[in-house]
């Protein structure tokens, strides 16, 4: 999918102007994802990716930077965010939030072997372990799937798809909430929530990075 926001070369020279990240040589817009517009930017120190979210609040993105603080202080195998001269890892530009991370040499593998399955299993278990530890101020702008947002979500889909059988399947669904007893002493950590193989990164058979947590969340484990 193309960029939903253009950017242009004028656009860039006045972002990295706020940063120690060398001259603005040119840039590619990214085709993967759905929703956010993502840019590999170059500049005569390197390659860096561009990340401008088009329908987050600066709190949920906000989240997303002390995540992804306390995974690299955790030394998870994720994107490592740039500070501009401010000390800041999120910006406004356009009155939208946008961040710069590192560039991570890998590849995604559309078809992953059975030993690349178990990797990405591994690390998932892994990010749910030591997240447990994580806080932020910012994690209320992020979803909790408890009972009732699974019963919002659950019903605005039905109401989408407005068929008998979506009914039925939210009837069902609803009936079942009303059994879970979900007590606070529940653990909760990070789910990343977006496994797909455009967001994780392989050098060979070498796990390199899990990437892309606009969709990430501090849930029940």
């Amino acid at each position: 999918m193309a960029a939903k926001t253009l950017f242009t070369r004028g656009d860039f020279i006045a972002i990295l102007s706020r940063y120690d990240l060398g001259t603005y040589t040119h840039s590619q817009a990214v085709e993967q994802g759905t929703v956010q517009t993502t840019y590999f930017v170059h500049t005569k120190r390197g390659r860096f990716v561009f990340r401008y979210y088009e329908n987050r609040p600066m709190g949920s993105v906000r989240f997303e930077a002390d995540l992804l603080a306390y995974l690299a202080d955790q030394h998870y195998p994720c994107p490592r965010q740039i500070k501009d001269k401010g000390g800041n890892v999120v910006g406004l530009y356009g009155g939208k939030p946008y961040a710069i991370t590192e560039f991570i040499d890998g590849r995604p593998l559309q078809n992953p072997a059975a030993h690349h399955w178990r990797r990405l299993i591994q690390k998932a278990a892994e990010l749910q372990t030591l997240s447990t530890g994580f806080h932020s101020p910012y994690t209320p702008y992020r979803w909790n799937y408890d009972s009732d947002l699974c019963r919002r979500l659950a019903h605005d889909r039905a109401l989408r798809i407005n068929t008998a059988d979506a009914y039925a399947k939210f009837a069902w669904l609803e009936r079942e909430l009303a059994n879970l007893d979900l007590p606070a002493s529940l653990p909760k950590g990070i789910c990343h929530c977006d496994f797909h193989f455009s967001n994780v990164l392989f050098q060979g058979d070498e796990f390199a990075a899990l990437i892309d947590f606009d969709d990430a969340n501090y849930t029940y484990l």
